[in-house]
This record gives C-alpha cells, structure tokens and sequence, in this order.
C-alpha cells in the first residue's frame, strides 16, 4: 500500500497560484500512476490529472488544461500540482491518488487539502 500526504493547500485570490504537494512513501512507484481529483462543495469527486511516475502519457480534465501543471521529483518522491490561474469554481478539496499502472482504478489516496478561491 502506498501512503500519500497532500500539503499546499489555502485561500487564494482569482488570478492567483498555489502549488500542491503530495509525498508518496511505502513503495517503488515506478509501476504506479499518480493522479490529482478534487471534490468541489456538494459535489462529486472529479479528475483533475495524473501522470505515469516514470514517465509517459500525462492527462488533463478540460476544466484546467493550459492552467494546471501535474509533475513529479523522483529524488522527493513527490508529485506535485501547479495550479495557476485559479477562478473560484477550482473550489475544492483536492486529493492525490494512485494506481498500478494496469489497473483501472485508483487505490490509494490521501487525506485531501482544502483550496479555496474567493473571487
């Protein structure tokens, strides 16, 4: 099982960045998906990003392609997600999450990080 912890989260203005954080521990993540999901107010939990830990095929939802970045340091063991041009409906907590490379679901996951973006 892999144990994930998310930090970075806070109140932002419209317009503003935050960078999100997520430490990964308790396995080789080289055969793992990493991915980003946020659950807005009241809402479902939705996809954000994800991204192979050692490299290929990086995905967006459309709500943030050109304004979130997901990325990963391999030394850190972290992935991290650069939210840029925030408007206030990237309300939400955001969750990282991960899954083995041939599975469809993710299986692991952390205890979330508030964002807020007030307008």
């Amino acid at each position: 099982q892999v144990q994930l912890e998310e930090s970075g989260g806070g109140l932002v203005q419209t317009g503003g960045s935050l960078r999100l954080s997520c430490a990964a521990s308790g396995r080789t993540l080289s055969n793992y998906v990493m991915g980003w999901f946020r659950q807005p107010p009241g809402k479902e939990r939705e996809f954000v990003a994800s991204t192979g830990w050692s490299g290929g095929d990086t995905y967006y939802a459309d709500s943030v392609k050109g304004r979130f970045t997901i990325s990963r340091d391999h030394a850190k063991n972290t992935v991290y997600l650069q939210m840029d041009t925030l408007k206030p409906e990237d309300t939400a907590v955001y969750y990282c999450a991960t899954r083995l490379l041939f599975q469809r679901d993710f299986g692991s996951w952390g205890q979330g990080t508030q964002v807020t973006v007030s307008s």
